[in-house]
């Protein structure tokens, strides 16, 4: 599991054999099932994860049991919940794993080891973290901003792969329509001439 890891670190940056082996060291590789959850609404999160393989979703569920889905984290993302990890508090939502999914996870404390001893990583995830929240400020406007149509057609062109992967009414969550609003864009579009 580590290996898809160095795979993409490795494509992103130039790291030691020994740093290789102290991220390796200070991580925990998982296999997660489909339907289990990293992180329960409530808890404290515990971990940085990165994933491997298969697909996370991080959601909130509203008091009649239905879900506002935040993100997707397919293969070679990243997730947590950054207020509930860095402010010690419980977190407002749930990671699952929508498949059969393999993470690598890092503790608070042995991301901060990492980071103090690899400067290459640390910079890595400072630009991570600048290239995340500029992707949060890029969906709030989106969502505010853009007609339906407008959205559907930014998220398959963004997530081509996950929108292969999730049911309809998942990407109806993520993206704030009906899942009615979802289908009839979907046919109008099956009918226009390509």
């Amino acid at each position: 599991m580590f290996g898809h890891f160095e795979s993409y670190i490795t494509s992103r940056g130039q790291f030691t054999a020994d740093e290789l082996k102290l991220m390796r060291s200070l991580c925990t590789p998982k296999k997660v099932r489909r339907r289990q959850l990293l992180l329960h609404e409530g808890e404290i999160c515990q971990y940085k994860i990165f994933v491997g393989k298969g697909l996370l979703k991080t959601y909130r569920l509203k008091d009649d049991g239905s879900e506002y889905i935040m993100r997707f984290s397919p293969e070679n993302s990243w997730t947590t919940d950054p207020v509930s990890i860095n402010q010690n508090v419980p977190s407002r939502y749930n990671i699952e794993a929508l498949e059969n999914t393999e993470v690598v996870l890092w503790t608070r404390p042995n991301l901060g080891k990492l980071l103090q001893a690899v400067p290459a990583f640390k910079l890595f995830t400072e630009k991570l973290i600048s290239s995340t929240l500029d992707d949060t400020h890029d969906r709030l406007l989106k969502t505010l901003s853009y007609t339906s149509e407008e959205k559907y057609n930014d998220f398959i062109a963004s997530f081509p792969d996950v929108f292969s992967r999730v049911p309809l009414h998942m990407v109806a969550s993520y993206l704030g329509v009906s899942r009615e609003t979802l289908s009839r864009i979907r046919h109008e579009q099956l009918k226009q001439p390509k």
